[in-house]
């Protein structure tokens, strides 16, 4: 089956042999990750996630390395769905208004990715989560996309997202009048070895997204 290159791309492993760099950032989020896979089913690689609450008291650095493992694949006729799981190990420096300094723990990052795509119609499942002796953060997101035309490798590919995402360990729950469901509508953009996403959730806060394989 030849699948758009999406089947591939937003995986944290595009193909063997290759390096994939993705840095985010929304305005709970910010993330940067670089894996390099030495086989097609599984990667290795350092990160570095930034969590904070809405009502900025808390904030979170976390260093981690991380190791990613295709669990499952499905080749379909004209279709792919694929399962991964990741953990990984790091530290994390932890601040909040009113306490002075911070406080360093070791952490401990765990999750997995769930996705079935046409050249037509994406769905993603995953969830991150983060735990440290201080507290435990999950943050779990669904995306459901749709492309209006067909693309092939040498094309630019759009796609239309529609994003759910959900954030435990006190990132959004204590701002009064914020949804604990954060939905955003994203763009998204790639041609060749570079991906790219933009969007506004309803509160009207961005998110970008930018992918390179290689």
């Amino acid at each position: 089956m030849l699948l758009a290159p999406q089947a591939a791309w937003a995986k944290p492993i595009a193909f063997a042999d290759g390096t994939t760099v993705m840095h985010e950032r929304n305005t709970n989020m910010l993330e940067t990750q670089a894996f390099y896979a030495p086989a097609y089913w599984w990667s290795l690689g350092p990160g570095f996630v930034r969590l904070t609450s809405d009502d900025k008291r808390t904030r979170r650095d976390i260093g981690y390395v991380q190791f990613n493992v295709l669990a499952k694949r499905w080749n379909l006729p004209a279709a792919q769905g694929n399962l991964f799981a990741f953990a990984g190990a790091g530290t994390v420096r932890s601040t909040q208004a009113g306490v002075p300094g911070a406080r360093r723990d070791a952490v401990w990052r765990y999750g997995g990715q769930g996705d079935y795509e046409t050249r037509s119609i994406y769905t993603s499942f995953k969830v991150d989560g983060y735990k440290a002796a201080a507290f435990s953060h999950r943050i779990t997101t669904a995306q459901l996309g749709v492309a209006p035309y067909e693309h092939d490798y040498e094309d630019l590919a759009t796609w239309f997202l529609l994003q759910a995402r959900h954030y435990t360990g006190g990132l959004r729950e204590r701002s009064p009048g914020v949804r604990r469901i954060e939905e955003t509508l994203l763009l998204r953009l790639f041609k060749g070895p570079v991906w790219a996403e933009l969007g506004v959730n309803r509160e009207r806060h961005t998110q970008f997204m930018i992918m390179y394989n290689f």
